[in-house]
């Protein structure tokens, strides 16, 4: 997974706990493409921004059904906004859409060798991973898989505030260099 899907993990994470912030910056980053997803299906520019807005209420409202097990935040967000106009070209028909229309849809699924790849990707991630001092990939997991905020993690660990900010930054640059050497 690339350091923008680690990022985006993180942003989720954070909207899943009703951060105003993070999802202002979910919206910032990824608000052109999920748009773009929805005038390709829509068609129609009006129906698209309208939709872009139900697209991210639905995200506020269900960012914690996210499991990043199953699938990429990319994969996730594009997911919602692909369903969410589908159910709207089902409703302009009067409940349904030809299967013609629907088959003609690219799928947002990945592709066996987008797959393959991000198994390789995680592999490498956790070898990083293990690379780095215990509680220091703890806190990293903690911050950028589960969300927890720097104040959180330096109550856990019981270190001061600056100190984990330390900790985090270093392991995300080591993370950096292993993932760039691998």
């Amino acid at each position: 997974m690339s350091a923008q899907g680690e990022d985006l993990g993180a942003l989720l994470a954070r909207v899943a706990l009703k951060e105003r912030a993070a999802f202002s910056a979910l919206y910032s980053a990824h608000g052109a493409k999920l748009f773009g997803i929805c005038l390709r299906l829509l068609q129609d520019r009006t129906e698209a921004e309208d939709a872009l807005q139900d697209v991210f209420v639905k995200i506020w409202m269900n960012a914690d059904r996210y499991v990043p097990e199953v699938a990429s935040p990319a994969a996730w967000l594009n997911t919602v906004a692909r369903n969410l106009c589908i159910d709207r070209l089902r409703a302009r028909k009067g409940g349904g859409v030809e299967a013609e229309v629907l088959e003609a849809l690219p799928s947002l699924e990945p592709t066996p060798e987008a797959e393959a790849i991000r198994a390789s990707e995680g592999r490498r991630i956790d070898d990083c991973m293990g690379k780095l001092e215990g509680v220091r990939a703890e806190a990293v997991r903690r911050a950028y898989v589960e969300g927890e905020s720097y104040l959180e993690l330096a109550e856990r660990f019981e270190v001061p505030l600056n100190t984990m900010r330390s900790w985090l930054r270093r392991s995300l640059i080591s993370l950096r260099e292993c993932l760039g050497d691998a």
